[in-house]
């Protein structure tokens, strides 16, 4: 089964190799057809420490790393 790919933008850093990341998503009220946005948070793990609050990002799910982190950060080659 593929894992779950999300992208978003760093919002914390504060954590020794973890990262939160706020994920936004935009869906149509089933009732008033306006578009609505909705956001959660995301702990995810950074193996270096070198992503900054402000950064975009993509993470994918994986194993439980602990209580709360149960997502890595994909690298792309950069």
């Amino acid at each position: 089964m593929p894992k779950r790919v999300l992208s978003g933008t760093v919002v914390s850093d504060k954590g020794d190799k973890t990262i939160v990341v706020e994920v936004e998503r935009r869906f149509m009220h089933p009732i008033y057809k306006k578009f609505i946005r909705r956001s959660k948070r995301y702990h995810a793990h950074d193996e270096g420490n070198t992503l900054k609050v402000g950064d975009q990002v993509r993470i994918e799910e994986s194993r439980p790393i602990s209580k709360l982190k149960s997502w890595v950060v994909l690298t792309d080659g950069k």
